[in-house]
């Protein structure tokens, strides 16, 4: 007969404590989520990740076009660095004149993209009478910057009638010459966005003949 004095005694464990360990045993040994639950959530997380991302880059897109893209027209004169090579005129009883001048048109581009232009002609008149003209050349303003074209000009009274002022203004001892080009050209953003810009040049030049200089340059 075994004694019972000599026999062990466990501690019962409560029934809740036993409850727990069969639930951590059950989570330990497999995932209450089928593998397919976790893989479509994966896909809706990728897919809201990816839709946001989508948004994002709308949205620069629209800012860049609107503030950055927005095509601007350029801005054309006449430089007030004019370098005359020959500078005839008559007198006040005979009046005429006779000019040949180096002179250069400045594009102004304030685009964020440059600004390609065709040739074009510019033509000088001296009241509504043209006297002169000058083809100027295909060019590019950079982004942002100014292209300055040099262009050599000549003019000359042979086609004024005899009704004009001129006498009395080279009595005064200036000559106004007026100038105007049409530029026509795209402004190019990001090489392969293209919009249509046109320019004019409309400059008002007075030249004082005593000095052989220009007196005033307005655009």
């Amino acid at each position: 007969m075994v004694d019972r004095a000599n026999q062990q005694v466990y501690p019962l464990v409560p029934a809740d404590t036993q409850s727990r360990r069969s639930d951590e045993n059950f989570e330990e040994s497999g995932s209450l989520i089928p593998d397919h639950a976790l893989k479509r959530k994966k896909r809706i997380k990728l897919a809201i990740y990816i839709s946001a991302f989508v948004v994002f880059e709308i949205m620069v897109i629209l800012v860049f076009a609107l503030v950055l893209m927005k095509a601007r027209t350029p801005k054309v004169r006449l430089g007030t660095n004019v370098t005359f090579q020959n500078f005839k005129t008559g007198t006040q009883a005979r009046p005429s004149f006779d000019l040949s001048f180096t002179a250069q048109v400045r594009v102004k581009n304030t685009n964020f993209g440059s600004y390609k232009f065709d040739s074009t002609n510019a033509t000088f008149m001296y009241q509504g009478v043209t006297v002169g003209q000058v083809t100027i050349p295909k060019h590019t303003a950079g982004m942002r910057s100014t292209k300055k074209v040099t262009v050599t000009v000549n003019v000359n009274s042979n086609a004024l009638p005899s009704t004009t002022k001129l006498g009395s203004e080279l009595g005064a001892g200036v000559l106004t010459l007026n100038s105007h080009a049409n530029f026509k050209g795209k402004v190019v953003f990001m090489f392969f966005m293209k919009k249509k810009k046109s320019a004019e040049m409309n400059c008002t030049m007075t030249v004082d003949s005593s000095t052989k200089a220009v007196k005033s340059m307005i655009c």
